[in-house]
């Protein structure tokens, strides 16, 4: 059964309209319109682990975020992209993860900041975070890339980049409820909605035509599920079932499966979008996995 806060966790949602911009494409439109004139903040919280360090750089207009613990040498690079439907800005629970996987699993964990919709899109971001994952392992050798929803298209269809340019397999991809097809047309889709009380097709379809710009949706750097997975390198997947993003998440483990890639996948039944995020006992349990993971890929 899921733990007491998981199942409050839908409750808070709705209580603080959480769902309202992604349920309304009315709602989606306008918040294309005005973003760009109220840029929400992007910077991490105040207070951080004391055990992690945070220093950033720029590259070109993007502000690049690198935590690494403080008290033993880094070894390896994550690169971590952030969700919100491509149109939210990275949250608190992004950085608390980003920094409990660098004190934790003991390497560096690189956080772009990359451009929103409308400014943003699938062609830019994708190119410029495989940019940065190639610069990570030369400099730094062992590497991954990881991302939780929206955050989980780009990074995997950076893999993908990087495949397709012939560099060898990532040492991890790490995805958390990841976006994988975004005509999101999968009948499935429609029995796993009304127990999802987060996700809804409209403002979602709003965001998805903006970040895809002149790109076919099953361009793989919109639409990773639509690409070949033969030789990509290990993927760790997590998953919940009242999550519209399951169905196709389940499809992109077959395929990868049958392409012959090594795919960890952990589906937590009664668990929302992004539950390692979430306060919980499910949630601290997927984070504890994905730490063992990356340690291991990065670290030996």
């Amino acid at each position: 059964m899921p733990s007491l806060v998981s199942r409050l966790v839908p409750l808070y949602i709705r209580a603080t309209g959480r769902q309202r911009l992604l349920a309304d494409a009315a709602r989606a439109r306008r918040h294309l319109d005005e973003a760009p004139l109220r840029p929400e903040s992007y910077g991490p919280p105040t207070r951080l682990r004391r055990d992690v360090r945070l220093e950033r750089t720029d590259r070109g207009t993007w502000p690049v975020y690198t935590l690494t613990p403080r008290d033993i040498p880094a070894r390896g690079t994550l690169v971590y992209v952030h969700g919100g439907a491509w149109a939210r800005e990275i949250a608190r629970q992004h950085w608390q993860l980003c920094a409990r996987i660098a004190a934790e699993a003991g390497t560096r964990v690189e956080v772009p900041i990359y451009p929103l919709v409308p400014r943003g899109t699938a062609a830019e971001v994708v190119e410029t975070v495989a940019a940065l994952v190639e610069e990570a392992r030369a400099e730094h050798g062992r590497v991954a890339v990881g991302g939780d929803s929206a955050g989980g298209q780009i990074a995997l269809s950076a893999a993908l980049t990087l495949r397709d340019r012939g560099a060898a397999p990532l040492d991890a991809t790490v995805l958390l409820s990841p976006a994988v097809d975004l005509a999101l047309d999968n009948p499935q889709i429609d029995l796993v909605q009304p127990s999802d009380p987060w996700l809804e097709r409209p403002g979602t379809h709003v965001f998805i035509a903006a970040w895809r710009a002149d790109l076919p949706l099953d361009d793989p750097r919109v639409s990773p599920l639509h690409g070949d997975f033969t030789g990509l390198g290990p993927l760790t997947i997590t998953g919940g079932t009242r999550d519209i993003c399951m169905p196709d998440t389940r499809l992109l483990v077959a395929a990868a499966r049958a392409a012959g890639v090594e795919v960890d996948y952990r589906e937590e039944p009664g668990q929302l979008h992004v539950h390692p995020l979430h306060p919980s006992r499910e949630g601290r349990r997927a984070q504890e996995h994905i730490v063992r993971v990356l340690r291991a890929a990065l670290t030996g």
